[in-house]
């Protein structure tokens, strides 16, 4: 079957006469209709424009809509060839570029969605979308190419909530991780494949189980009152083992864009994992381990299953019947536990809140299915993407107006801080409820506010923080720590994502500050007389 070709994202009935309806589908959009059957690429009027030819499927027949969506597999050569022929149709909203490349040198391409492509806007979250980590689960791939000629061929037509996700969000769409472990499982070729074929990377690494496993150091912070676990640095020893290109290159990449929300595509079952994946106990095989998010990962999680047909049906023998008492949404270690998955390493060393998306129990479908396959996530896809707008946004700013890079965002009864973007900016998602809210930054008094989040928004709240300076001793010895603290060796290049001086006691507990020169009372003797008659014995010694 050569597959499904359907124009600008929508299905044509195969009435026979298919060419007077292309002639007036260009003249009038409100023809367009949604029927159960799509345009087989077999019909001669459409052939040259769905066959396995990249030139015929760029030079398009005279009197047909300019924009296709080929419901087919993609090769390597192919996938390139429609990413950057639709952002060439979309050149005002969309552009292709690399992150690295695969091992046996293939472009990790991807395409970017947004008002200003190829820029950070202040205060416009991103969002980024990866398919085929595992080379033979192939229908994420195929989702995200079909998902990048959906928003093209939509934004040009005028669609309302297209050109409102578009302008109001930086979408990035990476179709293949893996293009090296997709040409071996699709040299066997679809519904043939096995379960693992194509599965790993050209260097037989597993790309989902290569990333720095700092769960593990998570679990170790956690039990120390006080201790940060968030933005957690990548180990040394970590570089001492086999890191893949392809791995490196998504860590490279989360360092370029202030990313906030993102998922993963995968295969071989219908449910949607959130973090952690590894488990507390790691010899437990299943055992729920939250995040300090888990609110907000199970409503991320819901806004995929909730909308996805399947996901939602009951029924006990369809795919992925073990989820069905879960509504198809799971912790990733109440499922299995592993070590060093992308979407535990994007929680614990940056911003980005990740989800894991099992689109379907066959990881390489033949053609025909495809097309359903479509039909069943791209609501889901969509629903995910505007989940980025839940929270607050905003900017922090000391008094004269100026941007505070890598101040924390804390929210109080949540162990786990966001820092802002170079611009000041920030983006905290948060459920539903009243939180109070603190930004701080060293050298600078923290501020603290109280926001309420509805039960629906279409759009974060805006909360701004402007930072005090405090006295110029803290300030100075925040700038000698900055300029004195050793940098660790950094195999990704650049400025690590938490490169911040360590917190030091300036007065170890228990030691006795001694009076200046001159009789004059130390910087805290105001705060404790205030406290009279309940001031500490010790200050009588003063």
């Amino acid at each position: 079957m050569a597959g499904l070709c359907v124009p600008l994202g929508r299905v044509l009935a195969v009435d026979g006469v298919i060419s007077d309806y292309y002639k007036n589908l260009i003249t009038d959009r409100s023809r367009l209709a949604e029927p159960s059957e799509g345009t087989h690429c077999s019909h001669p009027q459409v052939a040259a424009v769905c066959g396995g030819d990249l030139e015929a499927e760029e030079a398009l027949p005279s009197g047909l809509p300019p924009t296709f969506i080929r419901f087919a597999h993609h090769s390597y050569a192919q996938m390139v060839r429609v990413l950057k022929r639709t952002a060439t149709r979309c050149a005002q909203v969309a552009k292709t570029y690399s992150i690295g490349r695969s091992f046996d040198g293939k472009d990790l391409l991807v395409i970017e969605f947004s008002g200003r492509p190829g820029q950070h806007e202040l205060m416009e979250p991103e969002v980024k979308l990866i398919g085929n980590i595992h080379g033979n689960e192939v229908v994420g791939r195929e989702m995200l190419i079909y998902l990048a000629q959906y928003l093209c061929s939509e934004y040009l037509l005028g669609n309302p909530r297209i050109q409102r996700l578009i302008n109001t969000t930086r979408i990035h769409l990476l179709p293949s991780m893996n293009p090296d472990g997709y040409e071996v499982a699709a040299a066997e070729g679809a519904g043939y494949n096995g379960w693992t074929s194509g599965r790993q990377n050209a260097q037989n690494l597993d790309l989902n189980r290569n990333f720095p496993d700092l769960t593990s150091e998570y679990y170790r912070l956690a039990s120390v009152r006080g201790t940060r676990t968030d933005h957690i640095p990548i180990p040394e020893h970590y570089w001492w083992g086999k890191v893949a290109p392809e791995t490196k290159a998504i860590m490279k990449w989360m360092r370029t864009a202030p990313f906030v929300l993102s998922a993963s595509l995968h295969g071989g079952d219908l449910v949607v994992s959130y973090p952690f994946d590894f488990s507390k106990h790691p010899l437990e095989v299943k055992m729920f381990s939250p995040t300090p998010d888990e609110k907000m990962f199970k409503l991320l999680a819901r806004a995929y299953a909730d909308v996805h047909p399947m996901m939602m049906d009951r029924s006990e023998g369809r795919c992925g019947g073990n989820f069905r008492k879960q509504g198809s949404v799971i912790n990733g270690a109440d499922w299995y536990s592993f070590t060093g998955g992308m979407s535990d390493f994007n929680y614990l060393h940056s911003n980005c809140f990740e989800i894991t998306v099992e689109l379907g129990c066959v990881k390489f479908p033949p053609e025909e299915a495809l097309y359903g396959l479509w039909l069943n996530n791209k609501e889901s896809l969509l629903s995910f993407v505007e989940m980025v707008h839940r929270g607050i946004k905003g900017v922090v700013m000391d008094r004269f107006g100026q941007p505070v890079k890598n101040a924390r965002i804390l929210v109080k009864g949540i162990r786990h801080d966001v820092t802002t973007a170079s611009d000041g900016d920030y983006w905290r998602l948060l459920p539903p409820g009243s939180h109070i809210v603190i930004a701080q930054a060293p050298g600078y008094s923290k501020v603290m506010k109280r926001v309420t989040i509805p039960l629906r928004m279409r759009k974060a709240g805006r909360v701004d923080f402007i930072l005090q300076p405090l006295g110029t001793g803290h300030k100075k010895l925040s700038r000698e720590l900055q300029r004195t603290v050793p940098a660790s060796r950094d195999p990704l290049g650049g400025a690590g994502l938490r490169d911040q001086p360590p917190q030091l006691d300036l007065e170890p507990l228990g030691a006795r500050r001694q009076p200046s020169a001159g009789g004059s009372k130390p910087w805290w003797w105001s705060y404790f007389t205030s406290l009279s008659p309940h001031r500490p014995r010790w200050l009588l010694k003063y």
